[in-house]
């Protein structure tokens, strides 16, 4: 590790402990998907709260995972100065290589990408994902941005974590349009498409983290500190599953709050809910 990053782990230990208690729907979200991310692992990256994900996990419990990002850098070490995309100056300094689309896509279709986060417009209870277009309420449909990379990492990590927040509009029966598959229809769906066993492994939202039974859907695993089930139920477009007793998610712990303050010290994706 770098002797910045060393630095950075060293002050953020050293800090004053964080209040450990409810936390917000943002610094909740970014706690869980680190916690997601194992030691060794290659992650694909992305953007948004991930990036944030990637750097705690690498700071505290996976420092030998690897980041992939889609502008084709690659990092064994965390950035020594906090990062807003994956094209800022700080992420490019001192990378293990700066290459591009092709080459980190590449490491998908090899197979040797163990996990990637995802975000959309629109998941459903398979874990199917929308980012191309949603109905506008009055018959007609709104593009959105689109699939980027989504969808050759949908198909072809390992297992993918989707993050996004629970709202009933966008937890749906079924995505107006798949741009990345989860679990298809149910079971066996991926194999058919001759996609392999990956997909989905957790929905990380900023009320709960739902999981995967063994026939593709989510159901509900824990409840973040602070919300009821009854709350995710509600902002839940489909009688979810629920597993009694519901778990509540571990909050953070001072640690990683202390580390949250050195790799995003104005709290711009962490603060709020």
């Amino acid at each position: 590790m770098d002797d910045a990053a060393t630095k950075k782990i060293a002050a953020a230990a050293a800090g004053t402990p964080a209040a450990v208690g409810h936390a917000p729907g943002r610094e909740m979200m970014v706690v869980a998907g680190a916690r997601e991310i194992r030691d060794g692992e290659i992650v694909f990256v992305g953007m948004r709260l991930p990036i944030v994900a990637f750097h705690l996990a690498k700071l505290t419990h996976a420092p030998r995972a690897v980041a992939l990002y889609e502008n084709g850098v690659i990092r064994e070490h965390p950035a020594a100065e906090p990062l807003i995309t994956m094209a800022d100056p700080p992420n490019l300094r001192r990378a293990s290589m700066c290459s591009d689309l092709q080459a980190v896509m590449s490491l998908l279709q090899q197979g040797r990408v163990d996990l990637g986060f995802l975000g959309a417009g629109e998941v459903d209870r398979f874990g199917n994902l929308n980012s191309t277009l949603v109905a506008d309420g009055s018959g007609g449909t709104i593009r959105l941005p689109g699939s980027g990379g989504a969808a050759d990492i949908a198909c072809l990590a390992r297992r993918t974590v989707i993050i996004l927040r629970h709202e009933r509009r966008r937890f749906r029966e079924r995505v107006h349009y798949v741009t990345g598959p989860g679990h298809g229809d149910g079971p066996g769906w991926r194999e058919r498409e001759g996609l392999g066993p990956g997909g989905p492994a957790a929905i990380i939202t900023d009320l709960a983290e739902l999981r995967f039974d063994e026939d593709g859907e989510a159901y509900l695993a824990s409840v973040h500190p602070g919300v009821k089930v009854e709350q995710v139920i509600a902002a839940t477009g489909w009688p979810l599953r629920v597993r009694e007793p519901v778990a509540t998610t571990e909050p953070p712990t001072a640690r990683e709050r202390n580390i949250l303050a050195e790799v995003d010290p104005g709290g711009f994706w962490t603060r709020g809910d």
